[in-house]
């Protein structure tokens, strides 16, 4: 007769040890990522001088001379180069932050790696874009106390916070033009193709000089140029319109026209930039 073995085995039940540590919550990953890119920007200080002081030295080479002069309306030339060279700045930042960064990170397998470890892509992207704007401010810091400093820009307190506004909408708006670069350039020549893409559109857009003073082709081309509306947009927030259309060498447009094509082109260019990780992804894990 066969006996039934019965054993009184004690239940188990998962427990964490007490020295774990429970998973981090999404803003604390984003804070960590944020803090990431932070220290790998502060450690090469050619970076910050890149990206923030140029824009300065520029306005201090081509605006200060003329910056106290005053427009038939008194806005000041001053205002107005003020406003062209924190835009050029901080396209450049979002072409080269964006596009040749990231391109170069891909480059060197570091995307690959993400993917592997917890980290969701959208932390690692979304920290890109905060160090951006955190980028644009001190742009804008920088070059505006320059400007009242040394340039004798005033501005109402009203005014000073729609330019700020004005120049920040269009950081978000070409973040996604680098996005785009990044995942549609191959790494190696990210930063010539960025440089073949930035210059062109800030000439072109009339932030170095009238768009008067451009051949015929360029002038017809240039309102079909997101920059061109971003000029257009910061321009009015820092001067009135006939004041810059003055200055610029054409009439201004209404500024929702201007917001619409930054908004438009940040949705097409954010559809580009989805596009191309996703085919990279394909072609990387299949």
């Amino acid at each position: 007769m066969a006996s039934k073995l019965i054993t009184n085995q004690p239940s188990f039940k998962r427990q964490l040890s007490p020295t774990a540590k429970r998973s981090s919550t999404p803003l604390s990953l984003l804070a960590a990522q944020i803090y990431s890119e932070f220290m790998q920007n502060f450690r090469v200080p050619e970076f910050l001088i890149g990206v923030a002081v140029i824009p300065t030295i520029l306005f201090m080479m081509f605006g200060l001379p003329n910056a106290g002069e005053s427009l038939p309306g008194g806005t000041t030339i001053g205002s107005l180069m003020m406003a062209s060279f924190a835009a050029y700045g901080i396209v450049s930042l979002c072409i080269f932050t964006f596009g040749v960064d990231i391109a170069q990170e891909r480059g060197r397998g570091w995307l690959r790696l993400m993917r592997a470890s917890p980290l969701p892509a959208w932390v690692y992207f979304a920290g890109k874009l905060v160090m951006a704007i955190l980028f644009a401010l001190v742009i804008m810091a920088l070059l505006f106390l320059v400007a009242v400093l040394f340039g004798g820009v005033r501005l109402a307190g009203l005014e000073w916070l729609q330019l700020s506004l004005s120049l920040l909408l269009g950081g978000l708006s070409f973040s996604s033009m680098g996005f785009a670069l990044a995942y549609w350039t191959k790494p190696r020549a990210a930063s010539a193709i960025g440089n073949l893409v930035f210059l062109p559109l800030a000439f072109v857009s009339g932030f170095f000089f009238p768009l008067n003073q451009l051949p015929d082709f360029l002038q017809r081309l240039a309102p079909y140029l997101p920059t061109y509306h971003y000029g257009q947009l910061v321009w009015a927030s820092a001067g009135k319109a006939d004041d810059v259309a003055l200055y610029v060498g054409q009439p201004i447009g209404a500024s929702w026209v201007s917001m619409a094509w930054l908004l438009g082109s940040f949705l097409v260019f954010g559809v580009l930039a989805w596009w191309g990780y996703k085919r990279d992804q394909v072609e990387q894990f299949g």
